[in-house]
C-alpha cells in the first residue's frame, strides 16, 4: 500500500510538525505549520487535526483491526490550541508573528483503537519533525477573552492538558498589559505532568500581576487537592491572590468533566440539574456566576 499512501498523503495532508518535545512518554507538546498563512484567531480557540488511518501509531496500543475502506479514511478530531508564551531561555514574549500552531496532548496507548480520537492522538505521538498531517486553517470557539475588561481579574482553572487554551489567553492578556490580576492554576497527578511549569514561573518573575498555581494531587508536597475542595476550604483563593467575586472576577474552566460538573436541563424547564459530586460549574454558580452563554457575571468553560 505504500505508494497509496504516498499519493493519500500529498492530496489530503496540509501541514508539517515543525517541532516535537515529550517531557515524558505520555504527553507532548506538537507544533505545526500550515503551508498557508495563518489567518489572526482568538486566544482560546481550538482547531482540529488529522491523520489518515493508514498512519502507525505510537509503541504500547493494543492489536487493532481494520478493514480496506477504514484504513483508507482520514480521522479528525478539535484540539485547543496552546503557546509557548515566552521564547526558548528568553524572557521575551512569543512573537505574534508565529506561523505555527501548538498542541498540548496527552495519550492513553491502550484506547487507541479503532476510529476513535484516541486513536488518532496515537498517532499523532507516532509522527517526528517533518512528518506531514492535516490541519483545520481555521480555529473555531466562543470560549474567548471577549468578555473581559482590562482592569478585571482573570482565573483560568485546568486540569492535564486544559491548560493549553489558557497558556494562549495568558500569554494575550500579559502582551497586552492586562491590568487586571490574572492567575493560572494547573492540577494534575504528577508534578511531572507539570510541562509548562518552567515558563510560568518566568512568567511571575516578569509581571507582578501574574500568579501561577502548580497543584499535584498525588504530591501534597506541591499542593495537593482536587479544585473542588479547595475552593470549599479557602486555600484555592489565597493561593490564587484573589476573590472569586462574580461582581470582579472571571473564570474560565477546562478539562476533566468531573472538575467541570456541566449541568443539564429537561426541555421545558429552567431549572439546571448538577451531577454529583458536584463539579467547579455548580460552586461557583452558588456563589452567583451566570453560566454562559452569554454568562454576564464571568464564568466560562470549554465546548467543543
Amino acid at each position: 500500500m505504500g505508494t497509496k499512501v504516498e499519493a493519500l498523503r500529498k492530496q489530503l495532508y496540509n501541514a508539517e510538525v515543525v517541532a516535537i518535545r515529550n517531557p515524558h512518554p505520555d504527553v507532548a507538546i506538537l507544533r505545526v505549520r500550515p503551508d498557508k498563512p495563518i489567518q489572526p484567531y482568538s486566544p482560546g480557540q481550538w482547531t482540529q487535526l488529522g491523520l489518515g488511518m493508514w498512519e502507525p501509531r505510537c509503541p504500547g496500543c493494543p492489536e487493532d483491526s481494520l478493514d480496506e475502506d477504514q484504513q483508507r479514511m482520514m480521522v479528525k478530531r478539535p484540539y485547543s490550541l496552546s503557546s509557548p508564551m515566552l521564547l526558548e531561555k528568553e524572557d521575551t514574549l512569543w512573537p505574534e508573528s508565529d506561523n505555527t500552531f501548538e498542541f498540548f496532548l496527552s495519550v492513553a496507548p491502550e484506547l487507541g483503537v479503532g476510529t476513535s480520537g484516541p486513536a488518532l492522538t496515537a498517532r499523532l505521538f507516532a509522527l517526528q519533525e517533518g512528518s506531514r498531517l492535516w490541519v483545520d486553517s481555521e480555529p473555531k470557539g466562543n470560549y474567548t477573552l471577549d468578555e473581559v475588561r482590562t482592569t478585571q481579574d482573570v482565573v483560568f482553572l485546568a486540569t492535564g492538558t486544559g491548560e493549553a487554551p489558557h497558556n494562549r489567553m495568558v500569554w494575550e492578556l500579559l502582551r497586552n498589559g492586562h491590568k487586571g490580576h490574572v492567575a493560572s492554576a494547573v492540577t494534575v497527578r504528577k508534578q511531572a505532568d507539570l510541562v509548562y511549569r518552567t515558563v510560568h514561573e518566568r512568567l511571575e518573575q516578569m509581571f507582578p500581576n501574574y500568579r501561577y498555581v502548580p497543584i499535584a494531587t498525588q504530591e501534597p508536597t506541591v499542593v495537593g487537592s482536587r479544585l473542588q475542595n479547595m475552593l470549599e476550604s479557602g486555600l484555592l483563593e489565597e493561593k490564587l491572590g484573589t476573590d472569586l467575586d462574580p461582581e470582579s472576577t472571571h473564570v474560565f474552566l477546562c478539562g476533566n468533566p468531573g472538575m467541570l460538573g456541566r449541568p443539564t436541563q429537561e426541555e421545558g424547564s429552567d431549572e439546571l440539574v448538577f451531577p454529583k459530586p458536584p463539579g467547579m460549574i455548580e460552586l461557583l454558580h452558588k456563589r452567583g456566576y451566570a453560566l454562559d452563554p452569554p454568562g454576564p457575571h464571568g464564568l466560562h468553560f470549554e465546548r467543543f
